[in-house]
């Protein structure tokens, strides 16, 4: 066992430095671990790798694939084209340059927390041309377009670290995906008041007729109304709210804009699995993180990390796992490096009796909300949205967003503590 453990650990650091594939490292350094430790490959035993393999086939998989074929099927309508544009759109008219970038990022980030991936720079290349077109600081623009991977990471369904998370705790979607979008949702309108407050004490206005321009530029195309198409998506976030399986909700959402488009059956199931094919990723990380987190608990490892630190950790687990979050997500500037860390820690929190929700909610919002401090974020953050906005720099734009991301800290933090003092 202590040579597993040892193994164990070398897997988990070279996770966090990120210098070998995540994913993989996990899997393949679990495996190890559980054959050190001696557990059989299969067979009848109480434990082997093949059992703890099958434990990472956790229910959750299901609600990812739910919202997916849903996704699929919004895009292939031209529903979701419709969404997206006219958010943009209400965004430009209720709040110029920053309202329209603000929208950017939200949409992008909504997009993010349904597939797993978000991409700000797929909005940040209409939003961000324009807003600088109407005299918004290029690199202000591309600082606040790039938050949407806030939104995305800890308000979503499918990021590998989210996922983890939530099945380690045993809890399902919900609560955390609210805490999430409220945690997400206050950095992108913190920035957004910032860029107001500077363009209002410069006295800069904005000229009606380049904005009722850019207005337009974002009006879709394809004939769809707005209420139409927003109709299957309110249906899906209601069905979610009031507690129904995601997969289920998923599917439902997903036939009713089929039929509302008049999609062929056929195509439409076509679309739906298109928009599961994008689970890949998502899948096989989840179940590598699972699998990891059973070698870790069947090896001793937990046990051995809660009786090193069960003293401190005792004094407030919750608070203890925001604090180890927020600095591996800090120091790993990734979300998903950060799981190497969160996962095996949340384990300990609950076992010293921390609430579910509240210990789940610390995990995956420290490490979602630090992850991009210092340089912007991996590789589809920051860095991919200087590339679409003109006369922005990395370390500018990276410099707006800092104060934003501590604004975001605190209001997690006061959600974690609400959400705890309620358990």
């Amino acid at each position: 066992m202590e040579i597993a453990q040892i193994i164990m650990v070398l897997t988990l650091l070279l996770m966090v430095t990120g210098k070998t594939p995540i994913y993989l490292t996990a899997i393949v350094g679990s495996a190890f671990a559980a054959l050190a430790a001696g557990f059989p490959i299969g067979g009848k035993a109480d434990i082997t790798v093949l059992k703890l393999i099958n434990g990472g086939l956790n229910p959750v998989i299901a609600d990812m694939a739910g919202v997916l074929m849903f996704i699929g099927i919004m895009t292939k309508s031209g529903f979701l084209d419709v969404v997206i544009r006219k958010i943009m759109q209400i965004g430009t008219k209720l709040g110029g340059a920053p309202g329209i970038t603000a929208a950017g990022a939200l949409v992008a980030g909504i997009i993010g927390a349904l597939t797993g991936f978000t991409q700000p720079a797929v909005t940040a290349v209409v939003t961000g041309p324009a807003a600088t077109k109407l005299g918004l600081d290029p690199n202000k623009t591309a600082g606040l377009a790039a938050h949407a991977g806030h939104f995305g990471n800890f308000a979503g369904f499918t990021h590998p670290t989210q996922v983890a998370v939530v099945a380690t705790a045993a809890i399902g979607f919900g609560m955390i995906n609210v805490v999430g979008a409220i945690v997400g949702l206050s950095i992108i309108f913190i920035s957004y008041f910032r860029l107001q407050r500077e363009l209002k004490t410069a006295g800069r206005q904005m000229n009606a007729e380049e904005l009722a321009e850019v207005e337009k530029s974002l009006a879709s195309k394809n004939g769809i109304s707005f209420s139409k198409a927003i109709f299957p998506f309110i249906l899906f976030i209601g069905g979610f709210i009031l507690g129904y399986p995601v997969f289920l909700v998923g599917i439902i959402a997903a036939i009713i804009t089929a039929a509302m488009a008049k999609v062929n059956i056929a195509e439409g199931e076509s679309a739906m699995l298109e928009g599961v094919a994008k689970i890949a990723t998502p899948l096989i990380a989840t179940i590598g993180f699972l699998f990891m987190s059973g070698v870790m608990n069947k090896i001793g490892l937990v046990k051995t990390i809660s009786d090193v630190l069960g003293p401190v950790v005792s004094l407030s687990p919750v608070f203890a796992m925001l604090f180890v979050s927020s600095i591996t997500g800090f120091l790993t500037q990734s979300n998903a490096a950060s799981a190497a860390i969160v996962v095996p820690f949340l384990q300990v929190v609950l076992k010293m009796g921390a609430d579910p929700l509240a210990a789940a909610c610390a995990a995956a919002g420290g490490s979602a909300v630090w992850q991009y401090f210092l340089t912007g974020g991996p590789v589809a953050a920051l860095s991919t949205v200087i590339a679409v906005v003109p006369g922005s720099n990395l370390k500018a734009a990276n410099k707006f967003q800092r104060p934003s991301m501590v604004f975001g800290f605190v209001v997690l933090f006061i959600c974690v503590a609400v959400v705890n003092a309620l358990a």
